[in-house]
């Protein structure tokens, strides 16, 4: 098969029956006339249909933590195939390998959450973070608590709760009206966020948070969904005094603080869960993405012991469901792959790498007359591409200089995404060093191309 789809013409035969049957997440004809097919995959890197070899940069979709061409995962889910396939995971009917996820995610998440909801992808977990945190405070007598305060440049998925509190307003014009009950406030953007005088960047920032609460009504606010680093956004990493202040806040409010690890989950930061950097624990936890490293869809939340007795004494019952909850298959390979970031100490060599990436790109580009900033945590980082780097003015949207230095690091065997004019990375934590340095030498080339 390999030799079918790479022989010549193969990949331009694959892309025009792609075009007359398939539909593509964020459609484009165009881009997907110039694309890629991929065939193969082995460590970080991905193989096209036309023989070319890339270093895979965003680690599929910021969830291939593990690497590509990992046969143990493959081995977990034929096995778990063989044995059961699917079985329903309503109550009244559970599965081994569901009741074993479930356990040694309470080893693994806060200590005060040890009770989990499985979905099938981020999505999902954003609506069931959502309608959990409605039905808990119905439940717990202040039913006019239902809004939900988000941040701009936030990334909670796109079906149309989660599209709601997702803070990127591309996503938003075309399938508008939104639902009502949605707030947004500033990302706390340390490269771009100016303070008033006597407050810290993150002080000041998460005071926007009190103010938007008292602002609506502190009975009337059910949650605040945050993503510990800001990822689709542009790896937006806050300050340090953030967090704890955020935490504050919800506490004094009564606002559930719903933590979105679907990207910073399962070691990509350097720690377990994100918000471990902070010392800092949430009400709610979403994850997704490197659960299975992304070889089968899995996603979920994590209820805090409080919330979970909530639900558990609830009358009436949690009417929440989907089909694929807790998917023997997908918790078979999750119990895998959970193995492999254990055994092989990913979120270590996430830490340990992710500044090895930062040095790189920081050697490569920093001095760069148009690079605002290098910023990062663990196997994620974010170039801030700007016309004067001295006033951080933006380059015209029109230009589309982001995309243009993508397209020069593409062509450079380099395959990952940009936010406008932030490029943004996130290789998997089995990236070598010759990876990493083509990650960063393809930009600073790219750059050189398109800026000079």
């Amino acid at each position: 098969m390999a030799e079918a789809v790479t022989a010549a013409g193969g990949k331009q035969d694959l892309l025009a029956r792609d075009a007359e049957h398939l539909i593509h997440p964020i459609h484009s004809p165009s881009a997907v006339a110039g694309g890629h097919v991929w065939v193969r995959g082995h460590g970080a890197r991905l193989v096209d249909a036309d023989g070319r070899e890339y270093v895979d940069a965003l680690s599929g979709l910021w969830n291939v933590l593990a690497g590509h061409g990992r046969a143990e995962l493959a081995e977990a889910a034929a096995a778990q195939m063989r044995e059961l396939g699917y079985a329903s995971g309503y109550a009244g009917s559970s599965n081994p390998r569901a009741i074993a996820l479930a356990e040694r995610l309470a080893e693994l998440a806060y200590p005060s959450v040890n009770r989990f909801f499985l979905t099938s992808g981020g999505g999902e977990s954003t609506d069931s973070c959502i309608k959990t945190a409605r039905f808990y405070w119905k439940v717990r007598g202040k039913p006019d608590k239902t809004k939900v305060i988000s941040r701009i440049w936030g990334y909670h998925g796109v079906t149309l709760a989660a599209m709601c509190a997702t803070g990127m307003d591309a996503y938003w014009p075309m399938f508008e009206p939104r639902i009502p009950g949605f707030r947004h406030i500033s990302s706390p953007y340390p490269y771009f966020y100016d303070a008033p005088p006597g407050r810290t960047k993150g002080e000041a920032a998460a005071d926007e948070l009190e103010a938007a609460i008292l602002d609506e009504g502190p009975d009337t606010v059910a949650m605040f969904i945050a993503e510990p680093v800001q990822g689709a956004g542009g790896v937006i990493v806050p300050t340090d005094d953030y967090f704890p202040r955020i935490r504050e806040i919800c506490d004094r409010y009564e606002v559930l603080l719903v933590s979105d690890e679907v990207i910073t989950g399962f070691g990509r930061t350097g720690t377990m869960f994100g918000l471990e950097h902070w010392g800092i624990e949430p009400d709610l936890l979403q994850f997704a993405k490197a659960i299975t490293s992304g070889y089968i869809p899995l996603g979920g939340i994590g209820l805090s012991d409080r919330v979970a007795e909530t639900l558990d004494g609830a009358d009436p019952v949690w009417m929440h469901a989907y089909t694929y909850s807790a998917h023997p298959v997908s918790c078979a390979v999750a119990l895998r792959n959970l193995d492999i970031i254990r055994d092989e100490g990913l979120p270590e060599q996430a830490a340990d790498k992710g500044e090895r990436l930062l040095s790189l790109l920081r050697e490569a580009v920093g001095d760069h007359p148009h690079v605002g900033e290098v910023r990062g945590k663990g196997l994620m980082a974010g170039v801030e591409i700007v016309k004067d780097r001295s006033t951080r003015e933006l380059f015209p949207a029109a230009e589309k200089v982001g995309p243009r230095v993508l397209a020069e690091m593409d062509a450079r065997g380099v395959f990952s995404r940009v936010r406008g004019d932030v490029f943004v990375c996130a290789p998997p934590a089995v990236s070598t060093d010759a990876d990493l340095e083509q990650i960063a030498d393809a930009l600073a080339a790219g750059l050189r191309a398109v800026l000079g």
